[in-house]
């Protein structure tokens, strides 16, 4: 049999201290298992399952069109193969006929656990709960971050913008959209081909410094560089170590030409506006700019609130802010 054809809808429903694991098809409201596995569950021979299920059928306990269903299968030998599987109820019967110790503990675990899952919708776990109060913790965490930066001086009238920008990050952490994903991590899903060299973003930059200074929106001072400190910047954006970069993915290395165009103060003006431009020039480049709907992914009014609240945070919050671009990208 060919696992990966039967993996997709695959849970692991029990497990014992010495077990088995018993991994089932949890489909129509219900889960399904073959002969093979009812009686590895009950720690008995298949031939003894079989005769139950045959037993069941004949006193007419229960129905075979509405508890027993069809798998074709690929075998090794490409013919194929099919296999009856067996739901809750059939489970459940069969058990109640098996004498052993490891049936009797399933038909106590079944009661307490297994219908309350497929009646309630869900089966209580630790884990995904612990995952689910993480992410909630992050959305917290993020809604105190933006709504302490708005008070900020710089901030003012920016407040729509970052509640907008709250309720898109909000939706990276919904539980529908990454409830088996644990905690919110940064988002790297694009891979660009696009390299924005130095001498690329000068050219960029002093473009930019033309059409500013002939609207008289700039000065000379405007993109004179501090000693190489955006250089370096580019630089440690597509910085390697031991052969793998150092950020691997797309959102990242956006998210950090962004950031560090605007907090490192790599020129003497127009930090903000350099950075922003570079931001959106790198995304375009690399195809990343718009959402398969045609919008783009941090809309201009977005992209301000940014890089005001890269301006106004402080150093040790890099993480969050890098977390939050990259989640935006990410949708």
């Amino acid at each position: 049999m060919k696992r990966q054809e039967i993996k997709k809808g695959e849970i692991i429903i029990y497990k014992t201290a010495k077990g088995p694991a018993i991994e089932v098809r949890l489909e129509k409201e219900t889960i399904w298992l073959d002969a093979h596995l009812i009686a590895r569950l009950f720690g008995v021979n298949r031939p003894a399952i079989v005769k139950h299920i045959n037993n069941i059928y004949k006193t007419k306990e229960l129905d075979k069109n509405s508890t027993c269903s069809i798998l074709e299968q690929v075998a090794a030998d490409g013919k194929i193969r099919k296999m009856n599987l067996y739901n809750l109820d059939m489970i459940i019967s069969a058990g109640y006929r098996v004498n052993s110790q490891k049936a009797t503990q399933f038909r106590i675990w079944a009661t307490k656990t297994l219908k309350e899952h497929l009646v309630n919708g869900y089966t209580i776990n630790n884990n995904r709960l612990l995952q689910a109060e993480s992410r909630f913790k992050e959305l917290q965490e993020t809604i105190v971050f933006l709504r302490e930066k708005a008070k900020h001086q710089l901030l003012f009238g920016q407040e729509q913008e970052i509640l907008n920008l709250l309720a898109n990050y909000s939706k990276t952490l919904t539980l529908l959209e990454q409830y088996d994903e644990g905690k919110l991590r940064l988002a790297q899903k694009g891979q660009g081909r696009f390299v924005l060299y130095y001498e690329i973003a000068n050219k960029i930059i002093a473009g930019i410094k033309n059409e500013l200074i002939a609207k008289k929106e700039a000065s000379d001072l405007f993109g004179q560089e501090y000693d190489d400190k955006f250089k370096g910047i580019l630089g440690n954006i597509h910085q390697t170590f031991d052969g793998k970069e150092l950020y691997s993915s797309l959102e990242e290395k956006a998210a950090h030409l962004l950031y560090f165009s605007i907090k490192d103060h790599p020129f003497a003006d127009g930090n903000k506006r350099i950075g922003s431009f570079l931001f959106v020039y790198f995304l375009d480049k690399n195809n990343y700019l718009y959402k398969d709907s045609g919008e783009k992914k941090i809309n201009d009014n977005a992209l301000t609130a940014l890089a005001l609240l890269i301006a106004v945070s402080d150093p040790n919050e890099k993480d969050k802010m890098v977390k939050i671009i990259t989640n935006l990208l990410a949708e």
